[in-house]
């Protein structure tokens, strides 16, 4: 079994694990985590420290390292470009510093793409030749393994499935009005939301909201699912047009792609139970009977830990391309 080292950047905190595994099995061994310091040189610095730490304290070297990161980057390069939740990391070679010091293959990929890999590997997709995995968290994207392969496109692109508009007007998502990241996200979940406040405020939901009606803590999804789960008609309502919205873009993806298996991270896996009948009535109503026939829509196999091993999935396919296990 390998040695295996994770990254995990994230926009309010980072993760650094070594692990043990193979394509058929993975063991987390050791783990530190920490908020995100403000730039990309604290940032890199404190990560490279705290594998060096992992290393020292269960004397173990990786045999290759996985990056993961939030798009956009350039995973040929080693480069993230200007994520919008690491504002300042522009054109910054986050691989070179970790294969210089530990000397072993080391790849990068987006969030999407590595949690599609760990799904693959060791979730809800072994054994498949294609799947889908769509991340449904603080942004919407989507990891492609097509024809036992992971996909990025030419550019590397390939999947940045939010940026779809699903309406001419709506919630705003990754640059547009009416995304699917717009409707199918945290932040977009809680902009939808907000388009319901006057009728809030007139019902007497104010847990949030200051007596004038101005927001005095910023509307999250979380706060949404609380209401919907204590039965709030309006909370309900917004989670069952981010369902249909959700059900549409499954469609597309089904018509398109023909995909054995469709899996949903973060929101889906939490709030299954809000989502899951608008979603599969509008995936009837849209989809080729055929293609869907042949496609399982289901939560995260790897459940709340596709984060933790999402970027050691990025691990062990740097150290295949490397020509190791």
């Amino acid at each position: 079994m390998s040695i295996l080292a994770g990254i995990d950047i994230g926009g309010t905190k980072c993760a650094v694990s070594l692990s043990r595994g193979t394509r058929d099995a993975i063991e987390i061994l050791a783990e530190r985590r920490f908020p995100t310091p403000g730039d990309s040189t604290s940032t890199l610095s404190a990560l490279l420290q705290s594998l060096d730490v992992l290393v020292n304290e269960t004397g173990m070297n990786p045999e290759a390292i996985g990056i993961s990161c939030g798009g956009p980057l350039d995973a040929q390069a080693g480069v993230v470009l200007s994520p919008p939740n690491l504002p300042g990391w522009d054109q910054v070679d986050v691989v070179s510093p970790f294969a210089a010091q530990f000397g072993v293959p080391t790849g990068l990929e987006n969030d999407a793409n590595a949690g599609a890999l760990a799904e693959w590997y060791w979730g809800a997709g072994r054994g498949l030749h294609h799947l889908v995995f769509l991340t449904f968290g603080t942004g919407m994207g989507a990891g492609l393994i097509l024809n036992g392969a992971l996909y990025a496109g030419t550019s590397g692109l390939a999947g940045e499935i939010g940026h779809w508009r699903l309406s001419p007007s709506g919630p705003w998502g990754f640059g547009k009005e009416g995304s699917f990241e717009g409707y199918c996200s945290g932040g977009g979940i809680a902009r939808l939301a907000e388009q319901s406040l006057p009728l809030w405020i007139g019902a007497g939901r104010a847990t949030n909201l200051a007596p004038d009606g101005v927001a005095r803590s910023p509307m999250t999804a979380e706060l949404v699912a609380k209401w919907a789960n204590q039965g709030d008609a309006l909370a309900l309502e917004v989670f069952r047009e981010s369902g249909r919205r959700l059900g549409q873009a499954l469609a597309l993806l089904v018509d398109l792609l023909n995909p054995e298996l469709i899996v949903l991270g973060s929101i889906f896996g939490r709030q299954r139970h809000l989502l899951e009948a608008p979603l599969w009535q509008a995936l009837r109503l849209e989809a080729l009977e055929g293609a869907l026939a042949r496609c399982r829509v289901e939560p995260c196999g790897l459940g709340e830990r596709i984060g933790d091993m999402a970027s050691v999935a990025v691990a062990l396919a740097a150290l295949q391309a490397d020509g190791g296990r």
